[in-house]
Formats: C-alpha cells, sequence, structure tokens
C-alpha cells in the first residue's frame, strides 16, 4: 500500500493563502453574516486570483460594513462611487452592484423567513463522492451548484452563477474538495 506523505492542497509558500487553507477553507459555515461575506467575496474574485481577494478581504469588510446585509442593502449610488474609489477593494462596479442587490435579496430572505444559511445547505450533495487526488479531480460546477445558483437567482440575487456557487460551497465546506493527503484531512482525523 503506498502512502501519501502530508501536504497542503494550497497556499504553501504563502503565509496567508496558508492560514486561510488551514483555518477556513472547507470548514462548516452556519452564520448569515460570514456567508454572505463569502458569496460576496467569491464573486469578487470571478476571474481573478483567490490570493488578490484574500488580501484584499480587511479593505471589504471595511467598505462593506462588515458585510452586514441590513447595512450594505440600504447602500445607494454615493456608496457605489465611494467603492469604486477605494483601492482597498477590487472596484468592479457590476460586482459592486451585485453585492449590494445581494445584501438586498438577503433581507427579503429573512424578512420571508428564510436563511442564506438554508438555501445554501440545503444543495449539500446527497452522494458522498471519491476525495479528489490532484486538482484536476475537482469540479469547477456540480449539479447541485447548478440548482444552488438557480435558487439564488430566484430569491433575486446576482452574480451567482455555478461556478461562484461552486466555489461558495467549498469556501463553506458544504463540500469538502481537500485532496488525499491534505493536512487539513489528516487533522481532521
Amino acid at each position: 500500500m503506498t502512502t501519501i506523505a502530508p501536504f497542503r492542497c494550497f497556499g504553501t509558500g504563502d503565509p496567508l493563502m496558508a492560514a486561510y487553507h488551514d483555518e477556513e477553507w472547507g470548514r462548516p459555515v452556519h452564520d448569515d453574516t460570514a456567508l454572505f461575506e463569502r458569496l460576496a467575496l467569491e464573486g469578487f474574485q470571478s476571474g481573478l486570483s483567490w490570493a488578490v481577494v484574500l488580501r484584499k478581504r480587511p479593505g471589504f469588510r471595511a467598505a462593506f460594513a462588515g458585510f452586514d446585509a441590513a447595512t450594505v442593502a440600504a447602500f445607494g449610488d454615493d456608496d457605489v462611487a465611494r467603492l469604486l474609489a477605494d483601492p482597498g477593494i477590487v472596484r468592479n462596479r457590476r460586482k459592486i452592484e451585485a453585492t449590494i442587490s445581494n445584501a438586498r435579496a438577503l433581507v427579503a430572505l429573512h424578512e420571508a423567513g428564510g436563511t442564506l444559511d438554508e438555501v445554501l445547505w440545503s444543495h449539500r450533495p446527497v452522494t458522498a463522492r471519491p476525495r479528489p487526488v490532484t486538482a484536476a479531480d475537482v469540479p469547477a460546477t456540480s449539479p447541485e451548484s447548478v440548482a444552488l445558483a438557480r435558487q439564488l437567482r430566484s430569491l433575486g440575487f446576482r452574480f451567482v452563477g455555478p461556478t461562484t456557487g461552486y466555489a461558495s460551497m467549498q469556501a463553506c465546506g458544504v463540500v469538502d474538495d481537500h485532496l488525499v493527503g491534505c493536512l487539513a484531512v489528516r487533522d481532521a482525523g
């Protein structure tokens, strides 16, 4: 039987990425504010390196009021202009406007008695799949992420396609794509 020496799936050589891998990625998240942040940041990451977004996360948190949905939902044109001028975040009008729109959708979801936690976790795969061996084994989308994106869009969320949905599922622990032999798998026991 061949054993694989423990390693980190990603982030080796970059302390910020290593800490994100070791302490956050793939760990279950159930708090709606934290889920809203992850969904927003995954949207901002689209077309960019995750490392860029992660380095700007403190700026995002400051610019978007700690991702408090009610506060962000009240943002208007002056806030959009402020955000477009903020070098601490990714300054993309479509992504900024989508984040504000998504805060409004989240507030509406809460007012209807629902939670983002319920929506996201209702798309957890029911059939276990083998743990990926290489990064090439990790899908960019899944049938569940397609369904998640469809449901989020039906609730008024924007900039939430199947790829962003899947990345959010990974980030929040809905799916566990740590590779065989990863330190996180070993530490999880």
